[in-house]
């Protein structure tokens, strides 16, 4: 077989905040597909680093009293901890805030400039009066423009999907300090995508996309792909444009182009690599990109067109994956569900976790379910029923009847050979990233090693003196189906195997590599048995869960100590950025609102809307119509006759379904279970004033 050389990056993880188990799905399949690389016999290299650039990191870093850059070590260090304990394989871990990335930036840069692929324009900007700068799209919430949904991004819909400029929200608001955005101009530099249309449809026929990536991709040059907005404006941290004054790179310009400096700063400590014959055009390596189906134009259109209007070779592939839901529903905080890579360290093995994720990865953008309860069963069914049952059902009989050596010959050698002649189908599944498949194939065998045990009872054989030779050489066949299952599973399984190998006595010779195993192991010296892992109980998963809990209720309190409003930091399941807001309104503004009590006398859904119920209220002395967005917690069947409390002061809202004449109050999130409407004491009347 001939080598490969293979490049695999995962999505940098921003550095504003810590790891929790939506990362690490993305993060563990990486290094699934990394491991099995290697073990193929491959030049496999995985490289990734902290995306570090943009307002998120610089606001943060301010309202702790500390640099960006202390920010950055600080979060750098962290990171990796947690990787490292979750086995994670890196070659090279750098940061996006480095020399060798702004080098590797402005010499794009330079290209696409002497190229003509960039243009500029004076735009109009939401700018933040209070906070005196220009609001990055994750700064702004309002209504989305194509189809009313409340309190959406500044750049993409969550209802609907659409994307759209700052600009057209409905209704804006900085999430800075609560106050409407005004619009200033401002001269901004755009790369001229619509240059690279031919390029990046022959690239999309390649096998480098998934059918459901490329289908929606298409989408985008319905009508002309649009030139890519790639400056901002001080204050902002990142690099500086050259040649600009108070200009800044986008964070998304540079943080991709954070896989080519980590690489280049990993083949300067590794004098045998060189940079260009693995980046630039004609190169016969591979080149890898596992993100998020949220990141996926970003890395699929965006990403191409540059390296190749920089002078760099295009991926081979971008693989993307579906997000993490817990228990059935989104991560949540309030449920102990929203789940820290730490927290989960501090009371399970690593590889439990590796291995539920891997049972149920496919090679699509389907989203992953933590069900907990079936978590804790699958493992200790197929870990510790299945697969370590085989190592320690023949362990003891070998150094007791053997002196701890393996036995001659194989009883079974077409028992054997039928386990081996499922490598190749157990290593396309990895290849195609199909997981879950694999797996399913390594315990089915599991299910027969176990059943040829069973049906061979070495413990009875044992009991008879002349049976002996018999009980070593069951056992001796056991071990060998051990060895090749513990091996396909090295990649899922990279601790557990580690010590499984050591106690097969294989850690002198590369145990991980697949192409030694036709060769059974005989008359061959293992070590003493020790338990490989330990069933999971029902109380650690409870632990988690609290710990989780306690986590955001010491954080809140943390803050609330300090004098400062309780902060929200947005970190979806795979993005290279976060967004942080705070906001904060005085008593007085407060007094303003005019609440009262009102009955729902109507409700219904709205044709076209995810979200939203239209309610008819009852004040007592009038009507009003409103849209909220409670669809996920009632059906209007329950709130017809319920009472409820009205904001009654505010300016009518022209909605795409009507106008909205107020607001009902609720609260909670979808995650939740809610949003729940806030009820006024029993007796309350229609049209009564709340204080």
């Amino acid at each position: 077989m001939k080598q490969r050389r293979i490049l695999i990056t995962a999505a940098l993880p921003y550095a504003n905040g810590p790891i929790h188990l939506g990362h690490m799905v993305e993060y563990i399949q990486t290094d699934i597909w990394a491991r099995f690389q290697r073990a193929q016999g491959h030049e496999a290299y995985f490289i990734w680093a902290d995306d570090t650039h943009g307002t998120p990191i610089m606001l943060h870093a301010q309202k702790r009293g500390i640099t960006p850059d202390q920010l950055i070590a600080e979060m750098a260090e962290e990171h990796q901890r947690d990787f490292r304990d979750f086995g994670l394989s890196y070659d090279h871990f750098g940061s996006t805030n480095s020399a060798s990335n702004r080098a590797i930036v402005n010499d794009i840069w330079a290209n696409l400039q002497a190229k003509g692929h960039v243009e500029s324009h004076t735009i109009e900007q939401c700018y933040d009066d209070e906070k005196q700068m220009f609001l990055p799209d994750r700064f702004i919430r309002g209504n989305c423009p194509k189809c009313a949904a409340e309190d959406q991004y500044g750049d993409s819909c969550e209802v609907c999907g659409a994307t759209y400029d700052p600009t057209d929200l409905v209704n804006p608001v900085s999430t800075l300090s609560n106050t409407a955005p005004v619009l200033r101009k401002s001269e901004h530099f755009f790369v001229r995508l619509a240059d690279f249309t031919d390029m990046l449809q022959q690239w999309m026929q390649s096998p480098g996309l998934q059918d459901e990536v490329r289908n929606k991709l298409q989408e985008w040059f319905a009508d002309g792909l649009r030139s890519w907005d790639v400056s901002r404006d001080a204050p902002y941290f990142g690099f500086e444009i050259p040649g600009q004054q108070d200009k800044f790179f986008y964070v998304w310009l540079d943080a991709p182009v954070g896989y080519m400096a980590s690489f280049a700063d990993f083949c300067a400590s590794r004098p045998e690599l060189d940079f260009d014959a693995w980046w630039r055009p004609g190169s016969d390596t591979e080149l890898y990109h596992f993100v998020g189906k949220d990141i996926i134009y970003f890395h699929a259109l965006f990403w191409p067109a540059v390296l190749h209007g920089g002078g760099y070779r295009i991926p081979t592939a971008v693989f993307a994956h579906g997000f993490l839901t817990v228990n059935g529903a989104k991560m949540s905080k309030s449920r102990g569900t929203f789940i820290m890579a730490r927290t989960y360290l501090n009371h399970l093995h690593a590889d439990y976790l590796r291995y539920y994720f891997a049972a149920r990865l496919g090679n699509g953008l389907g989203d992953i379910d933590l069900q907990l309860d079936d978590f804790r069963q699958r493992v200790n069914a197929d870990l510790i029923g299945k697969l370590i049952n085989i190592a320690s059902r023949c362990a003891g009989f070998i150094h007791k009847l053997n002196d701890g050596v393996l036995g001659p010959v194989l009883p079974d050698q077409q028992l054997y050979q039928q386990f081996l002649d499922q490598q190749q189908a157990i290593a396309a599944d990895f290849e195609q990233r199909n997981y879950q498949a694999a797996v399913r194939k390594v315990m089915a065998l599991a299910d027969q090693a176990n059943q040829y045990l069973a049906e061979k009872a070495p413990w009875q054989l044992a009991k008879q003196p002349d049976q002996v030779p018999a009980a070593i050489a069951v056992c001796t066949q056991g071990l060998n189906l051990f060895r090749l299952l513990i091996t396909w599973l090295a990649p899922v399984l990279p601790d557990t195997a580690t010590r499984a190998f050591a106690f097969l006595n294989l850690h002198d010779t590369q145990p991980t590599r697949w192409s030694g195993l036709a060769e059974p192991l005989l008359n061959h010296r293992i070590h003493a048995y020790e338990p490989l892992l330990q069933r999971i109980e029902e109380s650690q998963i409870a632990a988690i869960i609290e710990d989780s809990r306690a986590s955001l209720e010491g954080s809140a309190s943390a803050s609330n100590n300090a004098g400062n409003n309780t902060e929200t930091t947005a970190t979806p399941v795979d993005s290279m950025h976060s967004s942080e807001t705070s906001t904060s309104i005085s008593i007085d503004d407060f007094l303003k609102v005019e609440l009262r009590v009102a009955r729902i006398v109507q409700a219904e859904a709205v044709a076209g809307a995810d979200k939203l119920l239209r309610l008819e209220l009852d004040l007592g002395d009038q009507q009003r119509q409103v849209f909220a967005g409670i669809k996920s917690a009632y059906t209007p069947e329950q709130l017809q006759g319920r009472l409820t409390v009205m904001v009654v002061n505010l300016a009518p809202r022209k909605m795409r379904f009507g106008v909205s004449e107020g607001m009902v109050l609720a609260a909670g999130e979808p995650d939740d279970g809610g949003p729940f409407l806030l009820s006024p004491d029993s007796g309350a009347q229609p049209g009564q004033r709340v204080r």
